[in-house]
């Protein structure tokens, strides 16, 4: 007994210890397969490219592109229609809803069938098996079925049924290079899914399992008759009616592919190009666009483009932004014409630098309030000026003299604008740009100097648009922040929604409040093509504060319109940069945006006028400067908070005058009791040149009587043209003779005699119109005007040598 104690025991002892370890791997393995279970499937099933797909702010298609892969595939769409749900569960997998991933019953019966047949009749794949085959692309045999079926089992842990569906609808083959239920329901019918008949959704049902029979030929008859069983199979479930099911057999079967909707070709350009900076977002973008007014701004300017296109004039944009949001809801790219490379076409002209033209006048119009540099209405010079040889000239080649800064921005005069913009220092200007959102400006500010202003720099319609939204958008938000400013509500515009932080507001704003509201009043008195100068008498016409730009040689022509509620925006022109007659904003590009205007609600409500932000002072009637001592009648006006600092008029003086106001005196010459001091409103002499011809109420100073001294008097007599210091060029004539300079000067006192001299030659002797013409030689020269009453006048000016 001893010896078989001893014998059993060094058996046991063995067993046990082999069946420990079996147990141990056992466990080992069977915790090796839970995890090969669990982490069986990838992190992301389907890693195929995907189309670029934009849709209006209501899911309307507007344009989709193809995948990289050459395949029409949407991205994955988590909403399945329930036609197709319908379809699909009575065509595929009839106990979808019920099974775990694994129909046992539908697998058993295709062993039996396939047994039966001697080859393989039936697969039994639910439609999660089908999921996992699309996605890791196993070929068809025993043992990968096998694995399907695990993967499966593991997917539906994870995914509820719906997932699973739209899986499989979003990756499905559908014949041809169409990929997926979205893409396959746009390419064969037209439609989004959701908008599919039961007889078209049958036919797309049957697709996947034979995606070969949608193509023309022998096979149609079979996907016919597989669209018409799954009909009576619907019927059968009571899913339809009788009479939906005879009706659905009658409805013609998909034919060859129809092309995608082109609502907004460039808008989906800009996205796919955009993509590229965040290539992890989904390729499927629901934007801010209204299709509706999308098509019929594309309409418009197509309109448009016909009659401009008679002039060689090629390209036409437009785009319209909510002032709230900055959301765009219309962008029209450019005109459409893929089939005529010569337009350019696919060009987005949107989002193209180009010159700007007159379109930055309103912004320093209005910063120059806020700084309190000038008042609504101050008198800008608008004569003859050359700035260290700039010479800028207005459209019409004319000149005002002086002109209310209102009225110069209403009328888009090119000279006042350079006037302020040199007191306002260009530098500065260029900063202030930059810290409204513009980021075309590419070179340093000495790069555009003064022309800055007049369209020397690159502007887009993106960001142009933008900035005058971010205007109105401040002026809205006046009341709403209680007169506070919110610095986000200058951003850049939008074409996917965004959310908005909680503004964090300030005591103060790049632009105030009354600054934006009289650029806006300025900008609204602009006549409107087509229109009489009365237009505001039409109770149904709509308010709009509007700016048109036309760049150098006729190459951009702009309109910028500002409403409370939007901002609409149009650029003419040719993308290859070529200039055409008569290409300028008022002609070409104003008259769309104004259509554009028409289709938008018609708002009653304009701007409210920010008292808060304003105060009342007195202001000088004639000048539009605050009012100084001498300035009779003052209007009583409120202005910008700034505008107490703006300053006092430099226009209006203290004449004395004998008792008949025929001649200025003194007391040299007359007693003091005989002396009528009266305030006068006198302009340097050239802008009294060209002011006084337009402004008959102008009154030109008295001459000094014979015998007073004239010691305290102003200079009389003022040079326009050449200025002190300006360099030259004197052009050939046309039969090769050299040309001549004509020199213009202006003289306060009529009938006054002015003696001209060329480096201490005299050349000639003008009266009353003071214009001569000289024909100096290349170098360095002075120029020399005398008056009757010894008042001289000295400049230098160089004549520029062609040939260096």
């Amino acid at each position: 007994m001893k010896w078989l104690n001893d014998k059993g025991s060094r058996i046991i002892v063995p067993f046990k210890r082999w069946m420990t370890r079996r147990k141990a791997a056992v466990l080992l393995m069977m915790a090796v397969l839970l995890l090969l279970f669990l982490f069986c499937l990838p992190k992301r099933l389907f890693n195929s490219p995907t189309s670029f797909v934009i849709e209006d702010r209501d899911g309307v298609l507007l344009g989709a592109s193809i995948a990289a892969d050459g395949q029409w595939r949407f991205p994955y769409n988590a909403s399945v229609p329930d036609k197709f749900k319908q379809c699909i569960i009575a065509f595929e997998d009839k106990r979808f809803e019920h099974h775990p991933g694994v129909d046992m019953l539908a697998f058993g019966r295709a062993i039996k069938q396939n047994l039966s047949a001697g080859h393989v009749t039936s697969g039994g794949s639910t439609i999660s098996m089908q999921v996992i085959r699309l996605a890791t692309h196993h070929h068809r045999n025993f043992w990968n079925k096998l694995l399907e079926m695990v993967m499966a089992l593991r997917l539906e842990l994870t995914r509820n049924k719906n997932e699973v569906l739209a899986l499989y609808a979003s990756n499905a083959p559908f014949g041809s290079n169409v990929v997926g239920l979205d893409a396959a329901s746009w390419r064969y019918f037209g439609r989004s899914p959701d908008k599919l008949s039961w007889g078209e959704m049958a036919a797309l049902a049957v697709l996947p399992n034979s995606p070969s029979l949608v193509h023309p030929g022998k096979n149609r008859s079979v996907l016919l008759k597989k669209r018409n069983q799954l009909l009576d199979k619907l019927r059968a479930k009571g899913v339809i009616d009788k009479s939906t099911a005879d009706l659905s057999k009658l409805e013609p079967m998909p034919d060859k592919p129809v092309p995608l909707p082109q609502y907004a070709p460039h808008l989906l350009a800009r996205f796919v190009s955009d993509h590229k900076n965040d290539p992890q977002t989904n390729t499927r973008l629901t934007t801010t666009i209204k299709a509706n007014l999308q098509q019929q701004v594309t309409d418009i300017i197509q309109r448009h483009h016909m009659v401009l296109q008679a002039n060689h004039i090629n390209n036409i944009a437009a785009i319209v932004l909510d002032v709230e949001t900055g959301a765009a809801l219309a962008y029209a790219g450019n005109i459409y014409h893929s089939n005529d490379p010569l337009m350019e076409s696919s060009v987005d002209v949107i989002d193209a630098p180009r010159s700007p033209g007159s379109t930055l006048k309103p912004l320093m119009y209005a910063a120059m309030l806020h700084d309190g540099l000038i008042l609504p209405q101050s008198l800008v010079p608008d004569i003859p000026t050359q700035i260290a040889g700039y010479h800028p000239e207005n459209f019409d080649l004319g000149y005002d003299g002086a002109v209310p800064a209102s009225k110069a921005l209403a009328r888009s005069l090119n000279v006042p604008a350079v006037k302020l913009l040199q007191k306002f220092k260009y530098e500065r200007f260029y900063d202030f740009l930059k810290k409204t959102g513009i980021t075309t400006l590419k070179q340093p500010a000495d790069y555009y100097g003064l022309s800055l202003i007049l369209g020397g720099g690159e502007n887009s319609l993106w960001e142009l648009t933008g900035t005058y939204a971010d205007m109105a958008r401040v002026l809205n938000h006046y009341k709403k922040y209680d007169g506070q400013y919110d610095p986000a509500d200058y951003h850049a515009p939008v074409y996917a929604p965004v959310v908005y932080q909680k503004p964090e507001l300030e005591r103060t704003g790049l632009l105030d409040a009354g600054s934006i509201y009289y650029t806006l009043e300025a900008m609204e008195e602009v006549m409107r093509p087509g229109e009489e100068m009365l237009w505001q008498q039409f109770g149904s016409t709509q308010r709009v504060a509007w700016k048109t730009g036309t760049s150098f040689g006729f190459r951009d022509g702009w309109a910028i319109g500002i409403t409370p509620k939007y901002v609409v925006g149009v650029w003419v022109g040719n993308t290859s940069g070529e200039g055409r007659p008569n290409l300028t904003g008022i002609n070409t590009a104003a008259p769309a945006m104004f259509e554009i205007f028409r289709l938008l609600p018609v708002s009653r409500e304009w701007f409210e006028k920010p008292i808060g932000e304003m105060v009342k002072i007195k202001v000088c009637h004639q000048s539009g400067f605050r009012a100084g001592e001498y300035c009779d009648n003052p209007d009583e006006m409120y202005v910008p908070q700034s505008g107490l600092r703006s300053p006092v008029c430099p226009y209006h003086q203290l004449v004395h005058l004998d008792r008949n106001k025929q001649y200025q005196v003194n007391s040299d010459c007359l007693a003091p009791d005989q002396i009528i001091n009266q305030n006068w409103f006198v302009l340097p002499p050239s802008m009294e040149y060209y002011y006084k011809p337009k402004n008959y109420q102008y009154k030109t100073l008295p001459p000094f009587k014979p015998g007073c001294a004239e010691a305290d008097k102003a200079q009389p007599l003022e040079l326009i043209y050449p200025k002190d210091g300006a360099k030259v060029y004197i052009p050939l004539e046309a039969d090769e003779s050299r040309g001549r300079i004509i020199c213009n000067a202006a003289h306060r006192q009529a009938g006054t005699k002015v003696f001209w001299s060329l480096d201490d030659t005299f050349v000639g002797t003008t009266k009353d119109f003071h214009q001569l013409s000289i024909n100096p030689a290349p170098g360095s020269h002075k120029l020399t005007l005398v008056d009757g009453d010894g008042n001289t006048v000295r400049i230098n000016f160089t004549v520029l040598d062609k040939d260096k």
